[in-house]
């Protein structure tokens, strides 16, 4: 029986499909499941047609609805065809007769490239291209570029290549696997490296080491999980269709699949990779596979640091598992709420708030000389960072990341303000968040564990205190925690060394590059922010990540940028921005805008509000909601995504904001610590966004936007 599957970038389209289109691709699936190839070619309502100026002849169009055609791959063997692009009538036959299908020689999968276009651009590349040794790709050999899958027809017009810009006009228009070999070539990538991060990966979902017949479309599409879906169900379709921001779980990349589903690990595994990388994606999946083996009377800790994303966390493994008497044996919970549960004490955490206030307290009543934020930053980057509970060990600890040297003669008030700080909050019945991790620690290492895995989402942000409670929550055996981070993300000055807290992933450490939810257009802007910057490792804080290789997946607009003379004058530009996403087709709930500061939120809930454009404030309990703009701070909206984000009140004296910002003469490197840490925030806020990204400001733009060339 004939069948319709989905590739990925039609998948890309759904958020932009007014309603009646995708009942449209709802009815054409239904009719392959339901007729003969034969009644399909008849079918007058599907109208399945080949193009007389087509340069493929695998390249048809169907009827979608009034105006509008899907066009698809229609191979001459085989009964299943592939849904490539929906689009209004005129738009999808301009954009199928340019398209030629084949497969790849290497990874054995379905490829598809304008080959007009490219056939258009070549000569012109040619005709000012220089001596061949001063080309992009002098160095890789025609048996190198073979060897990773890149065909003849690529090769040729990857020889006229001298830039990397010039690659980047090329991209759109190759194949997808083909177009990123040679983009991690043009990074600097060896061809070793190319076929191990990017051609083995897509090997994995050929199961064959038969020669490739480049005529088997059959087999070519079971080969191509990665970019083809092959829908089993109508329910199944319906939740695509109806929910398409979710369309991820379809798309698992054999590379993603095999992290998430590998049989067991000897330890602790980690995955690292930018924004949009899939890291959560892989880590529910990590979830549903680990519950599909869990015996009676274990449990799971899926955790992370912050109640939004804990209820985004719970939301994606609510769509994931549909037992629900399986999702039970989940707690998804913050770190600090799970120190509290295991607590029994009433103490109250202490605000942020009251913490300076306490500080000085603390140092006058000892007659401390040095300021309450030296205090706050020795004890936490120091004294709880290395656990260290007695004035020898603190005496013979070293400070590594301090930027002002202390003498061992200069320790003692420094650690008598630390005891009398501590002996307060114990008294006025207070502890710190922190100091309430550190009980729990010490608590489950009387008692035993708690759970038999733990999955940690946007680990980068944890401090070394609770890292060692999420170490003693689940026993050392194999596949005791699975940790899911990203160092280009670190919006909290947490630094940590998962080796120096017991935790060694060595041999169990994945890396992602491929950006699965940001336009390459809003990723490389959005990359200008921290490229050049370092990054330690979450595995080893000695060596550095890098942002080499990281690209999207995606193609579309790249980001706008305002500068208003005032802040009203911002505002209003903001309502006019969101109104045009309105206009052309954006949902309420597809929208966010975010902010530096929560008193600017407001000022927007408002005004976009008094112009009738529902608007709410971003909270843990109504993630999602589909009627109204979200709004909330750029520390909130981590871990999140929407189809388009407004980034507002991006100028100078916001971002960084000073009063994050530890002076040069309290401590240098920490200095240093925080500007970047307000750099990665924004970085996070602009990454939010999968279609459009707007960022504006008013007066003087941030200094951070004008390194990065804006």
């Amino acid at each position: 029986m004939p069948r319709l599957a989905f590739d990925i970038d039609f998948c890309a389209q759904l958020p932009k499909l007014q309603g009646t289109v995708r009942k449209g691709v709802f009815d054409a699936w239904e009719k392959f499941e339901r007729l003969t190839l034969n009644q399909l070619f008849k079918d007058p309502g599907l109208k399945l047609e080949s193009l007389k100026e087509a340069r493929d002849r695998h390249i048809r169009t169907i009827r979608i609805d009034q105006g509008t055609r899907g066009v698809v791959l229609a191979p001459d063997s085989g009964e299943t065809y592939v849904l490539l692009r929906v689009l209004p009538h005129d738009e999808a036959n301009a954009w199928a007769v340019k398209q030629k299908a084949s497969i790849n020689a290497v990874t054995r999968a379905v490829e598809i490239r304008d080959i007009a276009v490219l056939e258009e651009l070549t000569p012109a590349y040619e005709r000012i291209a220089p001596e061949p040794e001063q080309r992009l790709f002098a160095k890789i050999s025609d048996g190198d570029f073979a060897a990773l899958g890149v065909d003849g027809t690529t090769l040729r017009q990857a020889r006229v290549l001298t830039t990397a810009d010039q690659l980047e006009a090329f991209a759109p228009y190759f194949p997808q696997d083909q177009r990123e070999v040679l983009e991690y070539l043009a990074a600097g990538f060896t061809v070793e490296e190319v076929w191990r991060d990017v051609v083995a990966v897509n090997l994995a979902a050929s199961d064959s080491a038969e020669p490739v017949n480049p005529g088997d479309y059959e087999t070519a599409i079971r080969h191509s999980r990665a970019r083809i879906a092959l829908v089993t169900g109508s329910e199944e379709l319906r939740e695509i269709l109806d929910k398409p921001f979710a369309a991820w779980r379809v798309f698992l990349h054999p590379s993603q699949h095999k992290v998430a589903y590998r049989a067991s690990y000897s330890g602790p595994a980690q995955v690292t990779g930018g924004p949009g990388t899939g890291k959560t994606v892989v880590a529910l999946h990590r979830v549903r596979h680990l519950l599909r083996h869990l015996r009676d009377g274990d449990r799971i800790l899926l955790t992370t640091y912050t109640n939004a994303l804990v209820a985004a966390l719970r939301a994606g493994l609510a769509e994931l598992v549909d037992d629900e008497t399986l999702r039970d044996r989940v707690d998804i919970v913050t770190v600090d709420a799970f120190a509290g549960r295991l607590l029994s004490t009433s103490r109250r955490p202490l605000r942020a708030d009251e913490e300076t206030v306490r500080w000085q307290q603390a140092a006058r009543a000892v007659g401390a000389t040095v300021s309450p934020q030296f205090l706050a930053q020795e004890y936490k980057h120091v004294v709880l960072a290395q656990d260290l509970r007695t004035y020898a060990q603190y005496e013979s600890a070293e400070r590594k990341g301090r930027g002002n040297a202390l003498p061992v003669a200069a320790r003692p008030p420094v650690w008598s303000a630390v005891e009398e700080f501590t002996a307060r909050l114990a008294t006025d019945g207070l502890r710190t968040y922190l100091g309430t991790c550190v009980e729990a620690t010490d608590l489950l290492e009387r008692t035993g564990p708690r759970y038999r895995h733990v999955v940690v989402d946007e680990a980068q942000d944890l401090h070394p205190a609770q890292w060692r409670l999420l170490r003693a929550a689940a026993p050392g055996r194999p596949d005791d925690l699975f940790i899911a981070g990203d160092p280009h993300q670190r919006i909290y000055d947490n630094k940590v060394s998962l080796k120096a807290v017991g935790i060694k992933v060595a041999g169990r450490s994945t890396k992602m590059r491929k950006n699965y939810r940001s336009t390459h257009e809003i990723l490389s802007w959005s990359t200008a922010l921290l490229v050049g910057r370092p990054f330690a490792e979450l595995e080893d804080d000695t060596r550095h990540e890098t942002l080499l290789g990281y690209r999207s997946a995606l193609h579309g607009n790249g980001p706008e940028t305002h500068a208003a003379d005032t802040s009203e004058a911002e505002l209003t530009a903001l309502v006019a921005r969101v109104r045009g996403w309105l206009d052309d087709g954006v949902a309420l709930g597809e929208i966010g805008v975010s902010a530096r500061f929560n008193r600017t939120c407001d000022q927007v809930v408002e005004r976009l509000t008094a112009a009738g454009i529902p608007a709410r404030r971003l909270r843990a309990d109504r993630l999602g909601e589909a009627h109204a703009v979200s709004v909330g701070t750029m520390h909130s909206f981590k871990g999140l995504e929407y189809r388009c984000v407004a980034v507002v009140g991006v100028h100078d004296g916001a971002v960084p904001f000073p009063r994050a910002v530890t002076p040069v003469g309290v401590d240098r490197l920490q200095h240093e610590a925080d500007l970047l840490a307000e750099r990665c925030l924004l970085f996070v806020a602009c990454t939010r966004a999968r279609d459009g990204l707007y960022v504006s400001w008013a007066g003087e733009p941030s200094p951070f936007l004008l390194t990065a060339g804006v």
